[in-house]
């Protein structure tokens, strides 16, 4: 039976010791938010919820001038384009931005 011999690691590489150039922290932060805040001023979310808002706003406008047929098509639109609008914005951040 053949005897073997093990080696470490600091045996068959043997690395000059450096000195670190940075210095440890005195204590450890943790965030509760696991991606950044400017992460939502993305062109495309921007542009969905201008939009969404601007809509809002014709609405609101139409119906102090008393067009209320024309606000009732918008709200009848309104009430499909929401939450298309909302999950496909949720969608494409979480896709895009993955954290």
């Amino acid at each position: 039976m053949r005897k073997t011999k093990g080696f470490t690691f600091q045996k068959i590489f043997s690395l000059p010791h450096k000195t670190s150039l940075t210095r440890p922290s005195p204590f450890k932060a943790y965030s509760f938010v696991p991606f950044s805040p400017l992460a939502m001023l993305d062109p495309t979310i921007l542009t969905l919820g201008g939009i969404v808002l601007g809509i809002a706003i014709i609405e609101r406008i139409l119906e102090r001038w008393g067009v209320i047929d024309l606000v009732d098509q918008f709200a009848k639109v309104m009430r499909f384009i929401l939450p298309v609008t909302l999950y496909s914005a949720l969608i494409y951040f979480f896709v895009n931005f993955m954290f």
